[in-house]
């Protein structure tokens, strides 16, 4: 920070402290405090959006990945079998195979130019704003301040120290109120422009949410086919648990699997 710049920041600091004795009188700004107020919240959760979206992305990615990684050892698991399960596992293999080469193409590129990009636009003028926001509450202080000097002042037999005072006054008056009509006319704008500006995204996502969803129901679905009609009420009944239970006492009854000596 420059010279001026901290002296200005000193100041500012001072008058503050001030205003809380009481010696300085604060403008009511409780009306433009309810929209920068909203604009935080919705800062916020523009960036909390952009992070989740991103991450909606990466755990896509991530559970296809898994998914192609779990379907080369099932097969492989398989593999020696030439029964039914290892025409399954080969099946399912390929299933998530197609699956994960899908989401380069109907998934990725098209999530991050209609959800991804849009977002990130609009996340990225936010700063800017805040900035603004930011300006404008230090040049109040500046204005309360130079505004209780010249009132000061009046109260002195010290005419030039009250004209220099005025004049520094409303040099600082037309400075506030430059940047305070801005912020009044567009921040309710660009507050009421989020959800026409946002919406497109979100019916995007939604589709696109859908279209993986469905894509992969439909190829996992043709694996199913491999298996007998009745495996989910065999589930339901408790009869797989008994089967697998099964399975597992002719595994303990093997000698190689017995507790050593």
């Amino acid at each position: 920070m420059s010279w001026s710049g901290l002296k200005k920041a000193s100041s500012r600091f001072g008058t503050q402290m001030s205003m809380k004795l009481g010696q300085v009188e604060r403008t009511d700004d409780s009306a433009f405090r309810s929209e920068s107020e909203r604009f935080k919240q919705l800062q916020t959760n523009s960036n909390a959006l952009q992070k989740e979206a991103k991450a909606y992305l990466d755990a896509v990615r991530n559970v296809s990945a898994s998914s192609t990684r779990i379907g080369t050892t099932i097969d492989m698991f398989f593999g020696s079998d030439s029964g039914e399960q290892a025409i399954s596992a080969n099946a399912y293999k390929r299933a998530v195979e197609e699956l994960e080469g899908d989401i380069a193409r109907t998934i990725d590129t098209p999530y991050r130019a209609t959800v991804l990009e849009p977002i990130g636009k609009f996340c990225a003028h936010l700063p800017e704003v805040a900035n603004a926001i930011s300006k404008r509450e230090k040049k109040l202080l500046d204005y309360d301040a130079a505004r209780s000097k010249a009132r000061k002042l009046g109260e002195k037999d010290d005419a030039i120290k009250l004209r220099a005072a005025e004049q520094e006054e409303e040099q600082a008056r037309e400075i506030f109120q430059a940047l305070d009509g801005q912020l009044r006319e567009e921040l309710p704008q660009l507050l009421d422009l989020r959800i026409p500006y946002l919406d497109p995204s979100f019916e995007c996502m939604v589709r696109l949410q859908a279209h993986f969803a469905t894509d992969g129901y439909e190829k996992l679905g043709g694996v199913q086919r491999y298996f007998a009609d009745g495996v989910r009420d065999e589930y339901a009944s408790g009869a797989l648990d008994a089967q697998v239970e099964g399975a597992l006492q002719e595994m303990r009854e093997l000698s190689i699997c017995g507790l050593s000596a």
